[in-house]
């Protein structure tokens, strides 16, 4: 046995020199147990999931900072000199709003009146009036607009969805003009999140549909008979908020106050009751009551076309007037991301940037984003993405060690914000610690903890022509992966099992030689995606982007320390470290390519069309910003370019990323729309055709 293990401990100790010579790194470099304490912390009770804004994610900025201050990198922001707290160097603040608050002016009435009232009339309407109690009654959503609505009359809108794809229209032969649209806050599919209007779910959508048709308001009638219980009606801080407001005032009601205020309306042909049952559910909706199901029988026809089944009954109610005043106050908490420098040793290329990203955020007790069943449970984020902050500072650490070789200039940056709509790197590119120009690559780690059957995701290798090639030489290596210990989780087991490996005398394993590719990788041309690397592709940056995938776990409390493959990560890290060494130890800057669309298919969005446009997610207000526009594309070829903002489209107003996806979906292939957009502080009229998704 001792033989054994001498001859494969000498061939390991080969393969280690032949490897050395080649330029790769072993295993001994990078460490499983600091990627293991590194997640065990960030993904710990203690620092209650991150989110930004909290308590905790100021704690895990602090850490990372302090890491990056022990390996003795720079810090990324211009700091007094003398000053004590040295870790603000470390600290690029952004503006971040972490809560909504009611304010003092918040109020709503409901007055019964007649279109030919006597003055004893009007004073009997007035004394029949309703003060709603805010918080008991009524309550704005956090992303209402702050506005008064003198007394106006209300129109009852079904749903209030419009969706020419689904052909329903619940504003179909009504006018909201300078009225209130009243519609229930659910869809024809409830609460099922695969069904046909499960966008709509999002009440955003609602809200432009409301302004888009001319409505002063959009009253919403609570899902649930116990408005403690109604989530909508919480003031929460989601991705919605820092989009700006919704352009009018938006409220929900409970249950109750509809009911009371209907009734006090004398309308008996149209009580709260009757309502409710004139929706009109799609034929395939899922987890309502046969009540709530079956349309009234006075409009049921089954010679109708199913199209005709869909559309929700709308009517104005004419003894109806709410009075509204909205007062939201936004607070703001502070957000940051972590940036650490390892100047470069060569006299011209430190000049040059590469930088290695990974977000430090998650959902803390969940809400918004979350696919927990429930609130409350705290979200540890160990793959999402403590995985990839782990690995980041393991990098900084290793490379730091080597600083007199490595001779472009290494930024290390952890970011924040990016489960919000990738606030902090796109603060970043906007405000870099380094001129941007100078940055010749971002790479980017995102979830690489939960490795299985030896699989990587790779994007963005259409980015730069030299990629494909760093990345098959990186991979094609003969890596000799030394252990840190001899300890292993029964989910590494499986890992160690597909290689040859060389025992200890304890048992334990000292190397894993891994003969060929180290890893059966799946690349994507794109350099946009659903992380931080997509900032900086939008300002043509070269990027890469390593994750291993979503898992039952992800965006759940069950995202825990215990479940990630260390050994995985260890090795991903490793492949990292060798692709940047390649990147370095080249003359020449990798050359940037404008990559191949894997969005064009539209897979994940669901709409008929495809204009080629990418919105910035954290910039609106006063319309849609574009980071860029895709080559040969709709967009294109009417003239919009990265900068321009879209503030009208297909004759809908536009303020934010909600209501261009809303007007996105009213369109149609091979029509030609006009587009507004304002560029350089003029405002343009182009003209744009979409064509239909692939």
């Amino acid at each position: 046995m001792r033989r054994k293990t001498f001859q494969l401990l000498l061939v390991a100790v080969l393969a280690t020199s032949a490897f050395a010579q080649r330029g790769g790194l072993s295993r001994s470099d990078v460490s499983a147990e600091r990627l293991r304490a590194h997640v065990a912390y960030l993904a710990s009770d203690e620092l209650g999931g991150r989110r930004t804004g909290t308590p905790g994610a100021a704690t895990a900025a602090q850490y990372i900072a302090l890491e990056f201050q022990r390996y003795g990198l720079g810090g990324g922001v211009k700091w007094p000199a003398g000053t004590k707290e040295r870790l603000n160097a470390y600290l690029q603040k952004f503006p971040y709003v972490s809560g909504v608050e009611l304010g003092k002016a918040n109020a709503m009435t409901f007055t019964p009146r007649t279109r030919e009232a006597t003055a004893a009339q009007e004073a009997h309407a007035a004394a029949m009036s309703l003060d709603m109690r805010v918080g008991e009654d009524w309550t704005p959503l956090a992303w209402s607009a702050n506005a008064r609505v003198e007394s106006a009359p209300v129109t009852y809108v079904g749903y209030g969805i419009t969706a020419a794809e689904l052909q329903h229209d619940d504003y179909a032969g009504v006018d909201v003009r300078n009225r209130i649209a009243l519609a229930f806050a659910d869809t024809p599919d409830g609460d099922n999140p695969h069904g046909s209007f499960a966008r709509f779910a999002d009440l955003r959508f609602k809200a432009a549909a409301a302004r888009d048709h001319g409505a002063r308001a959009l009253v919403l009638i609570a899902r649930e008979e116990n408005f403690k219980d109604e989530k909508i009606a919480r003031l929460r801080v989601d991705e919605s908020v820092a989009t700006g407001d919704a352009g009018i005032p938006v409220v929900v009601i409970s249950r109750q106050a509809a009911r009371r205020a209907l009734e006090a309306a004398a309308t008996p042909k149209m009580t709260f009751e009757e309502l409710e049952k004139a929706v009109s559910p799609a034929p395939h909706a899922a987890g309502r009551s046969a009540a709530q199901s079956a349309p009234p029988p006075q409009r049921q026809d089954t010679r109708k076309p199913a199209a005709a089944a869909r559309r929700s009954f709308s009517a104005p109610l004419q003894n109806i007037a709410f009075a509204i005043n909205t007062e939201i106050v936004r607070r703001e908490a502070p957000a940051a991301n972590v940036v650490g420098i390892l100047e470069g040793a060569d006299a011209k290329l430190k000049d040059e940037v590469v930088v290695i990203g990974a977000h430090y955020d998650h959902l803390g007790r969940g809400g918004q984003g979350s696919l927990a069943g429930r609130e409350g449970e705290i979200h540890h984020g160990a793959d999402d993405n403590a995985s990839g902050v782990a690995g980041l500072l393991e990098l900084a650490r290793t490379f730091a060690k080597e600083r007199k070789s490595i001779r472009r200039t290494l930024v290390f940056i952890a970011f924040g914000g990016e489960e919000e709509g990738l606030l902090g790197s796109s603060y970043y590119v906007r405000n870099p610690s380094l001129p941007l120009a100078r940055t010749v690559a971002m790479i980017n780690l995102d979830m690489i903890g939960r490795m299985k059957e030896n699989r990587l995701i790779v994007g963005g290798v259409g980015t730069a022509q030299e990629w494909k090639t760093w990345i098959a030489e990186a991979n094609s290596r003969l890596q000799l992966d030394v252990a840190a210990s001899g300890a292993a989780s029964s989910k590494e087991e499986g890992e160690r099992e597909r290689y040859p490996v060389v025992v200890g005398a304890n048992g334990g394993t000292i190397a894993t030689v891994t003969p060929g590719g180290r890893f059966a990788l799946t690349m994507t041309e794109d350099g946009f995606g659903p992380s931080d690397h997509a900032s900086f592709y939008a300002k043509q940056t070269p990027v890469l982007f390593f994750w291993t995938g979503t898992h039952e776990d992800y965006h759940k409390p069950s995202d825990t320390a215990d479940r990630i493959n260390y050994e995985g990560q260890l090795r991903i890290v490793s492949f990292v470290r060798d692709i940047v060494s390649s990147l370095d130890a080249s003359d020449a800057r990798p050359t940037y390519t404008l990559a191949k669309s894997d969005a064009a298919a539209g897979r994940s969005t669901g709409f008929r069309v495809y204009l080629g446009t990418i919105p910035n997610y954290a910039e609106s207000g006063d319309g849609l910003k574009l980071d860029a526009v895709r080559e040969d594309s709709p967009a294109a070829k009417a003239g919009l370019s990265a900068g321009d903002v879209i503030v009208r489209l297909a004759g809908r107003d536009v303020r934010n990323v909600y209501d261009y996806t809303y007007a996105l979906g009213e369109m149609r292939a091979g029509v030609e729309y006009e587009v507004e957009v304002v560029r350089g502080g003029e405002r343009l009229k182009l003209k744009l055709t979409p064509v239909a998704r692939k």
